[in-house]
């Protein structure tokens, strides 16, 4: 590979196919991972994530010699922050990945340099992040871009989204912002639009904000309707037939790093101004407890009724159907629950969209629904779809499967 043009620091759900898309384009690209069998996963051509389409970008990015991945950056013309950002203690967001991934490439830095922040971060980041470069190297400032361009793309989408979806880009100053335009221009065909670092942080907040708010009053109006002995998903789809009424659909909770994480990222900074959003979140995330109550006490009916303890099949792990994202997933929370209340019961725990977990003992999907006496869908995958269940089963559908 020639001389890099690309840092990339982060080789996960965004980095990697984001290095992908820029080698495709024949940009060489030099991806850092703190993992080294995700380095050597990606030298061999070969990923270590499921996303359609990624495996032959990353094939065809290595063989063709513009993508190699190592644990440590090198010096390229710009440099893409592609790393997590969790949230600590009481929800409050935590930066450190990004200081330390820019505390990484400080030293390599250049006059001409472009340096973007593309991970989700609190209003602000891209400007600390300025400070803490200029107090190390004070001689690059005002000789060095500095910009913030979030990610915006749907798991299971990326690579197609990552090409077609607009893009908002914020640079600290008007120089800054057109610098990134002209980089991200050379591989995205969605519409950029310009604007600066602070709006451009503040923006990817409120879309997953305003996300979670949405699916917070669709997961409140499910609460109420199981008190009233409604169908919400039959309500949902009456309801929405009015032209300027479009509720979505509810389902276990929320997760993802994204739509579960974010909003806490603006209450955390402005407590008293965003009361709409917080409660959102906790409604939220009361919808998981709230399906971790209803497996309990359908488990104790059944063992009222029948004398004996049933066998329940939980379906689903990840974050949302059909890929293999775990973060932050209400089903995951749901099963957790569901284990520590009853560690003696017999449970068929489902992920057919992984090999094996760490903690759970992971069933076929097939199995799990002919051996259990309770099944409950905790996420709606398409494996999930295709049976026509016994009404000899008792069947607890947080996720809309009988409606779909």
């Amino acid at each position: 590979m020639s001389q890099p043009k690309v840092v990339t620091i982060g080789l996960g759900y965004i980095g990697l196919p984001t290095s992908a898309l820029i080698a495709n384009n024949q940009i060489p690209v030099h991806g850092v991972d703190i993992s080294q069998d995700v380095v050597d996963t990606i030298n061999a051509g070969k990923i270590h994530i499921v996303e359609p389409d990624l495996d032959q970008a990353v094939a065809r990015a290595v063989e063709e010699g513009y993508l190699k991945a190592d644990t440590k950056a090198v010096s390229g013309d710009t440099y893409l922050i592609v790393v997590p950002t969790p949230f600590k203690g009481k929800n409050e967001p935590d930066i450190s990945y990004v200081q330390a991934a820019t505390e990484g490439i400080i030293p390599l830095l250049k006059e001409g340099d472009l340096y973007i922040i593309e991970s989700t971060s609190p209003v602000g980041t891209t400007e600390k992040m300025m400070d803490l470069i200029f107090l190390q190297r004070p001689e690059l400032e005002g000789k060095i871009y500095l910009a913030y361009c979030p990610e915006r793309v749907l798991p299971g989408n990326v690579m197609y989204e990552l090409v077609h979806n607009d893009r908002v880009i914020g640079g600290v100053n008007t120089a800054s912002t057109e610098k990134a335009l002209v980089f991200y221009k050379q591989f995205v065909k969605g519409e950029l639009h310009a604007t600066n670092a602070r709006t451009a942080e503040m923006c990817k907040l409120t879309e997953n904000s305003s996300r979670d708010v949405q699916i917070a009053f669709a997961n409140e109006l499910s609460l109420i309707c199981d008190k009233a002995d409604i169908n919400v998903w039959e309500l949902i789809k009456l309801a929405n037939k009015h032209p300027r009424v479009n509720i979505l659909q509810p389902g276990s909770g929320v997760g993802g790093h994204c739509i579960a994480v974010d909003p806490y990222f603006i209450v955390s900074d402005y407590p008293m101004e965003s009361k709409i959003i917080g409660t959102a979140r906790e409604v939220n995330n009361y919808k998981s407890f709230w399906c971790a109550e209803k497996i309990q006490n359908a488990k104790l009916q059944f063992e009222l009724q029948n004398d004996r303890k049933p066998k329940v099949a939980l379906m689903g792990l990840a974050f949302k159907p059909n890929i293999d994202d775990l973060r932050e997933s209400p089903a995951k929370y749901i099963v957790n629950k569901v284990l520590q209340n009853d560690s003696n019961g017999e449970y068929f725990i489902v992920e057919p969209n992984i090999k094996e977990h760490k903690v759970f003992k992971l069933t076929d999907y097939k199995e799990a629904i002919e051996r259990s006496d309770i099944i409950a869908f905790l996420v709606a995958h398409d494996e999930f779809k295709r049976f026509n269940l016994s009404d000899k089963k008792i069947v607890l559908d947080f996720c809309g499967i009988s409606n779909s």
